[in-house]
């Protein structure tokens, strides 16, 4: 399986915001949207970095509130590791499981077209294993 199979199921959409962006607005934009990263696009809409829940709450630990007025920019992760529609779902969890990360956008052709998150994988692995558990029980009665 591919990523692009995992995109094509669970949509496409991407919650993103600019570097100006509060700490405090990326926060209610991951609790509005339930979700647990944002990616922060420059001006030319390419990837210029990733901030997760688990940022803003490091952040608000090291600095306290003052933080949450702060740009996104000043806590979010720069140096954003990315995957291709291509890459497979296999190739995607190990790079999640090395990078300890729980979100990696995908790009084609240098733009933002998805996000996964180590859930989507999840979800995607207990599928396929549903499948192939089918299959044989559709093969052994047949």
């Amino acid at each position: 399986m591919y990523v692009k199979t995992i995109l094509d199921e669970k949509g496409r959409n991407v919650v993103t915001g600019g570097p100006q962006l509060t700490v405090r607005q990326a926060a209610v934009y991951l609790h509005e949207n339930h979700i647990g990263a944002i990616v922060i696009l420059d001006r030319n809409d390419r990837i210029a970095g990733i901030a997760t829940e688990r940022d803003i709450v490091a952040a608000v630990a090291r600095n306290g509130a003052e933080c949450l007025d702060k740009p996104i920019s000043s806590i979010m992760w720069g140096n954003v590791h990315r995957c291709g529609e291509n890459q497979t779902v296999d190739e995607l969890m190990e790079m999640m499981s090395t990078l300890r990360a729980r979100h990696i956008p995908v790009e084609k052709d240098g733009r933002l077209v998805g996000i996964i998150s180590i859930g989507d994988v999840v979800k995607s692995h207990i599928r396929a294993i549903q499948h192939e558990a089918d299959a044989i029980k559709a093969y052994i009665a047949g």
